[in-house]
Parts: structure tokens; C-alpha cells; sequence
């Protein structure tokens, strides 16, 4: 193909430039490049150019069951961070493989009070130190997680998007995920960095190689002790959430533990008081408090008495001050469940 001359290039995207800036449309930023040239950051932004600064009433965490975010739930998070408009920023670990390049921010700059969505796509650890996505992240009010591969996001903790999504929620901002992005916002995290277990497996084998976990990532303060599921109830994943909570606590991460898992199409928004709202289908909370059975390798998991809160669109769930009651039981006796937890 034949390239335009330099001298008429240049002049011809300064113009292209400066129509984007005042139409105010996608913004592409420019993509920071890995040692060998290959992009590792790109930016699009939507919306307007300019930050704003609203006064942040947060903290609030946004936690979805599948990788697009619920707009009902979305908004409700929005109102929760600031009463005003606020920019957004949608971190992932790969571009989609098909259709729009932004995906989650085409539907999220039409909330309410959303000044702006920046989609920033990071495909190395690397370039999670990226100066750009930093700024970016900086100037948010809320960021959320793709959906994609968990084992990635957690390759960028101590970079400085990392720390700049740490200083968001510092600032009574939002964070959450959907997906992949919601598996790292608990306090024990299912990496999948060694492969992704299904339920019978990991009953099965509660040290399956498939089972691999990563602590001390966010640690934000609600969800203290808890670990987070998606694709929930569609994927039948409650075995594999008993599994894992029951894995914390033989492994003496803590004395209680609990596991949180999201159906598809729902959200679970936390407001800056602890107290969850499920917006969509249905969440279940999953508590063990006491030591398994049996929980070792190459042998089926046995656990009596798991505690269940199973909350549908409307309820809530008070994360800070945890109940007591309300709950069912479901037992697993040689890696079978008792009966339908659901």
C-alpha cells in the first residue's frame, strides 16, 4: 500500500486530532510500547476530554457475575461515589477478540453523571507501570475490572496502576469487577494462574493442580475473609466456592471464611456502610467456621454444615456487621453435596 508523505501526515493528523478533541467522541490515547516495540497499553477514551473533580462520598464497591456490568447495578454504584458527574475507567488484561474495543464503556457513559469512560488495555505486567494508564487510573473516580484472565491482573500488584486503584478507593472512590475482575476483589483470590476447576474436581480433590489461590491483593475492607465467584448458578460453581472456602481454612489462612458467589446478570453493589444490595438474579454468601472434615490431597472433601445466604434482586446483605441467621445448610460427605444448594 502507499503511504502518505510525512509532510502531508503530520499537518493530517493534528487535524483529525483536533476534530476528536471538540466532537468529544472516542479519544484514542497514545499506546505505550514494550522494549521490542510491541503495544502493551492502549487508551480510548469516551465522552468528554476533560477530567472532572466531583467531592467523593464512597467507598463502593461494585461485584458482577459476569463480565458486563448490570447498568441498573452500575448506576447505583455511581450514586454511591459521587452526587455529581465522575470519570470512569475500565482496566483489562486483553482487547476483546471481535466487535467494539469498548465494550463495558459504550454502555456505561450513557449512566447518569458519567463525564467520561476510559477504556485502558494492559497486555503485560509491564505495562502496568505505564505513566499514561497510571494518570489515568489517577484521575478516576471509579475503576472497573474486565472480565478475561484473573491470573494477569494479579501479575501487576506493586506496579503503579496497581497502587493508583489502591489510592481510588483511599479517596472514597469505587472499584469492582466483573468476571475475572470480580475473582480479585476478595480478600483470598482463585488466580486460575495453574487452569480453572470445575466443581466435581475440585470436590473431588480439594488440592487439585488446578486450584491455585493469591492473598494479600486488595484487601478491601468488606469483603475481609471472603472469596469471589462467578458465572455462578449457569456454571454450577457452588462445589468448587465450598471447596475453596474450605481450603482457607485448612491451610490456616483464617478461622471463618466465606465465599461469594454472583450469578450472571447480577451485580452486588457494597455502599461505603458494608451494606450489599444484589441488583439483577441472585448471589449466595457461603460460610464455613470450623475445619473440615476432610480436606486433603487426592481425597474427596468432606464438610458438614456450610451456612448459605442465598439473596435475590432487592435484598441485601450486610457485609460489615455479618448475620447470624437466615441461612440454610448443605453438607459434603465424600465430595457429594447433600442436595441442591441453590
Amino acid at each position: 500500500m502507499k503511504r502518505t508523505p510525512r509532510s502531508l501526515a503530520r499537518p493530517f493528523a493534528a487535524l483529525v486530532a483536533a476534530l476528536l478533541g471538540f466532537l468529544l467522541v472516542a479519544t484514542p490515547a497514545q499506546a505505550g510500547k514494550s522494549a521490542g516495540g510491541r503495544s502493551t497499553v492502549t487508551r480510548i477514551r469516551l465522552g468528554n476530554a476533560a477530567n472532572v473533580t466531583p467531592a467523593l462520598i464512597g467507598p463502593s464497591y461494585f461485584l458482577q457475575g459476569n463480565g458486563a456490568p448490570l447498568l441498573t447495578g452500575f448506576q447505583a454504584h455511581i450514586n454511591q461515589v459521587a452526587l455529581s458527574a465522575l470519570d470512569i475507567v475500565v482496566l483489562a488484561a486483553s482487547a476483546p477478540s471481535s466487535g467494539s474495543k469498548t465494550p463495558e464503556c459504550d454502555n456505561l457513559r450513557t449512566l447518569n453523571n458519567v463525564n467520561s469512560c476510559e477504556t485502558v488495555t494492559i497486555t503485560s505486567a509491564t505495562g502496568a507501570n505505564d505513566a499514561g494508564a497510571t494518570t489515568a487510573v489517577t484521575n478516576a473516580e471509579i475503576v472497573y475490572f474486565a472480565g478475561g484472565d484473573q491470573c494477569n491482573y494479579v501479575g501487576w500488584r506493586g506496579t503503579t496502576v496497581y497502587n493508583a486503584v489502591k489510592d481510588v478507593v483511599t479517596r472514597s472512590g469505587g472499584v469492582g469487577g466483573g468476571s475475572a475482575g470480580l475473582a480479585i476483589q476478595g480478600d483470598f483470590v482463585y488466580d486460575s494462574c495453574t487452569g480453572s476447576v470445575i466443581s466435581s474436581e475440585a470436590l473431588g480433590n480439594p488440592y487439585h493442580r488446578y486450584i491455585s489461590f493469591s492473598y494479600d491483593f486488595f484487601k478491601w475492607t468488606p469483603l475481609a475473609n471472603v472469596i469471589t465467584d462467578s458465572h455462578f448458578f449457569q456454571r454450577d460453581r457452588m462445589g468448587r466456592l465450598m471447596t475453596f472456602v474450605a481450603r482457607q481454612l485448612q491451610d490456616g489462612k483464617t478461622t471463618t471464611a466465606y465465599g461469594l458467589g454472583v450469578n450472571e446478570n447480577t451485580a452486588v453493589v457494597i455502599n461505603n456502610n458494608g451494606l450489599g444490595q444484589v441488583y439483577g438474579d441472585a448471589a449466595y454468601v457461603v460460610l464455613g467456621d470450623h475445619s473440615p472434615e476432610a480436606s486433603v490431597s487426592r481425597q474427596p472433601l468432606t464438610f458438614s454444615d456450610f451456612k448459605i445466604w442465598k439473596i435475590t434482586n432487592g435484598g441485601t446483605y450486610n457485609f460489615a456487621a455479618r448475620p447470624t441467621s437466615g441461612f440454610y445448610t448443605r453438607s459434603v460427605n465424600n465430595g457429594a453435596i447433600s442436595s441442591s444448594p441453590y
